[in-house]
């Protein structure tokens, strides 16, 4: 099963863009993000993947009430990371009804923390892997810790981690293809479901990403590339079923 993730990306409480994930290289694409998730929902969107870019900075959720406003909108689950550093962050988010959350900083900061909600959570949560030069990034890409991403993964599988979203920071937002090579060796190395984020420009890269559903290759994250539309949702979502 290999599921496309469309994604919204939401600062100051609107639909934007940033280029590897800076923030004085912003497009905002809508001021309304319930109404982008509606649209991905109507293109056959099965599951939505939500960023809270304020929350990412801050540290705490920031956006929390527009995202339960967005769970509520939408029949598909939806995911989101960004800022979630404490058990009560985690809580809070899937009583707004939030289907999966994601951990990004706290994995690498506060093992003690992300393993108690792995015991306690299991399959609703994601460990989310952003790497530079396969090294872990934290705090919203403004560092980069000495953790390898493929390391982690195996730690954290072992504590019943399920689902891995992986993140090649130079790819993202640059519409030059995800790094593939990087996504399945993580797959295979950890023996758990990876989803891939950052790059994907074009239709072929979700069908050559979707050939290694077998070996663990779960799913995409588009985000630019729908929103400029050099990608199609609804063409996407078929093509993907057909191969």
């Amino acid at each position: 099963m290999f599921t496309i993730y469309p994604a919204i990306d939401i600062r100051d409480g609107k639909c934007v863009r940033l280029v590897q994930g800076d923030y004085n290289q912003e497009t905002i694409y809508n001021e309304n993000p319930v109404e982008v998730a509606r649209e991905w929902e109507r293109k056959g969107g099965s599951y939505i993947h939500l960023v809270d870019l304020d929350g990412a900075k801050a540290g705490h959720p920031v956006n929390d009430e527009l995202i339960g406003r967005i769970a509520s909108a939408v029949q598909v689950p939806v995911q989101v990371g960004g800022g979630l550093r404490t058990r009560e962050h985690v809580e809070r988010l899937l009583s707004l009804g939030v289907s999966r959350v994601i951990l990004g900083t706290a994995a690498i900061e506060d093992r003690a923390f992300t393993e108690a909600v792995l015991a306690a959570y299991g399959d609703r949560i994601a460990i989310g892997l952003d790497a530079r030069n396969g090294y872990v990034a934290t705090r919203g890409w403004l560092e980069t810790s000495e953790v390898r991403a493929d390391e982690l993964a195996a730690e954290l599988a072992a504590k019943g981690a399920e689902t891995f979203i992986f993140t090649d920071i130079s790819r993202d937002g640059m519409m030059q293809g995800p790094n593939v090579e990087a996504i399945v060796a993580l797959a295979k190395s950890s023996g758990r479901t990876v989803i891939a984020s950052g790059g994907v420009s074009q239709m072929d890269d979700l069908i050559t990403l979707s050939a290694y559903a077998q070996e663990g290759v779960g799913g995409a994250i588009v985000g630019k590339a729908l929103y400029t539309g050099s990608i199609d949702l609804q063409a996407a979502v078929q093509a993907v079923a057909r191969a």
